[in-house]
């Protein structure tokens, strides 16, 4: 059943989107219900459902921050106020080649956004799944444009908040999109694949039950079939042979306790032969971003290979639902850690949340921070570097200046003489970092070189410079 104040926000919503539409004709107030819907499934607490009611009305409408505050109390307004400047912000991520981010500004607007209260993020993360979910109604471009985004920032937010249902959906959808023909090709290729190993896999599910049920050991099992761009990827990984790749499917097991995890592997092992260096303790050594499960690829005594993953019911749901099954905030609203804007019970492998948090805190508070010296682990494979000017460009890790200045545009790249970064003269050659200040120095007598392949990391920077290289070819 509903609260009273999430009914009331509906309401409230209602009216404040009364008479708009979304570009499928539909009523407007049908996509925060979705996102109400979305939030309410994912058990967040009434705030956050609240907060995600409301979050385009703001920005929508002529509902003032002020008005949600005494509707609806602090903690919503700064919810919807975090959500609103995200999506200013969110500028500063694009990796669309024609675009110009915003400011560096734009950028601590994030910081402080991310930083007060990860639950800005899921909200956020339940209004793009939604968006995409009905991305149809959209023109083919756009299509396209948001898929890109969504692949290359939520998904891989998604991914740092454990959140793998969702990274999943995220990425799958947004794959359909950007390479439709692609995503067609792997999904049939999973499909033949899974069929034509149909009965081996049942097989081994009934040896296992038996093992398991003679071992008196309370389980759960369960198959999953690989997404289709986690396959995309990995094929690009394995120089697309197919046959390098051998978790189509996986078993999962899930048990009462940890220690039961590790007995059962062992008895997996007593009944199939693992592959050597296949076997992963991320019980032991959680990833990065909290997950942890055991697993272990193995071959049947008929040369079938197959993964198991084994967990406990805590550790699938938040393998699951990430941190959106973590946090209680209800039971925090009134300590002192909360009030200053921390989150207790953060896994160690999150502590990345807290660093950002204590720079929001200073920000907030008109101090100076040192960007230099933060690490930003959301980001992981990304870095961010400035303009002159103060725009942030963000580039994969390894990029260089070249990728740079054709990230700016192509005619800039077509003509660069040199670089200063943070001010000094520098090698064309060198990976940029974090917060590098980049100035690229070009002349109109420049042409670009064949040299310069070997200068650059992006597959963006390659094409145009391939490009421009065979039309001076043309030329002559």
């Amino acid at each position: 059943m509903e609260s009273e104040r999430i009914k009331k926000a509906v309401e409230f919503a209602t009216k404040a989107h009364e008479g708009q539409l979304r570009k499928s004709g539909e009523p407007f107030i049908n996509h925060p219900l979705a996102v109400k819907k979305i939030l309410t499934e994912w058990g967040m607490d009434e705030d956050t459902i609240i907060a995600g009611v409301l979050h385009d009305t703001v920005e929508d409408t002529s509902v003032t921050l002020e008005d949600v505050k005494n509707e609806f109390g602090e903690t919503v307004a700064f919810l919807v106020d975090g959500v609103t400047k995200l999506g200013a912000a969110r500028s500063g991520m694009r990796d669309i080649d024609t675009y110009l981010p915003e400011t560096r500004d734009n950028f601590l607007r994030l910081m402080i956004a991310l930083g007060a209260d990860i639950r800005v993020l899921i909200i956020k993360l339940a209004d793009r799944l939604h968006n995409l979910r009905t991305l149809k109604a959209l023109p083919p471009d756009k299509q396209k444009k948001i898929a890109k985004e969504t692949l290359e920032v939520f998904a891989p937010l998604a991914d740092r908040l454990n959140m793998g249902q969702l990274r999943v959906e995220l990425a799958d959808l947004s794959f359909s999109y950007v390479d439709p023909k692609r995503y067609k090709y792997l999904k049939d290729l999973i499909e033949k694949i899974n069929k034509s190993g149909e009965k081996s896999l049942h097989r081994i599910e009934g040896e296992i039950t038996e093992l398991l049920n003679k071992e008196k050991i309370n389980f759960e099992l369960s198959g999953r079939v690989k997404s289709v761009y986690s396959l995309h990827k990995k094929m690009a990984k394995y120089n697309q042979n197919v046959g390098e790749i051998y978790d189509f499917t996986a078993l999962r097991i899930i048990v009462d306790d940890i220690t039961t995890c590790y007995l059962v592997l062992g008895l997996i092992h007593s009944l199939y032969t693992p592959l050597g260096g296949r076997i992963k303790d991320y019980i032991a050594l959680p990833k990065q971003n909290g997950y942890q499960s055991l697993h272990t690829t193995v071959i049947t005594p008929d040369k079938k290979i197959v993964e198991f993953q084994i967990r406990t019911h805590e550790m699938h749901e938040y393998a699951e639902r990430g941190l959106a099954a973590s946090f209680y905030y209800n039971e925090q609203k009134l300590t002192e850690n909360y009030k200053e804007g921390k989150i207790q019970h953060l896994p160690t492998n999150l502590l990345w949340i807290t660093e950002l948090q204590s720079a929001a805190a200073q920000l907030r508070e008109g101090k100076k921070v040192d960007l230099n010296k933060l690490k930003l682990n959301l980001f992981a494979d990304k870095i961010f570097v400035y303009t002159p000017k103060g725009d942030i460009i963000d580039l994969p890790y390894g990029a260089m200046p070249l990728d740079f200045a054709y990230r700016l545009h192509s005619e800039i790249g077509e003509h660069v003489v040199g670089v200063k970064i943070n001010g000094k003269i520098s090698n064309l050659n060198k990976k940029l970092e974090n917060f590098d200040i980049v100035e690229i120095l070009t002349s109109k007598n420049q042409t670009p070189k064949e040299s310069w392949l070997q200068k650059i990391f992006t597959a963006h920077a390659r094409q145009k410079l391939r490009q421009q290289l065979t039309k001076i070819k043309g030329e002559k």
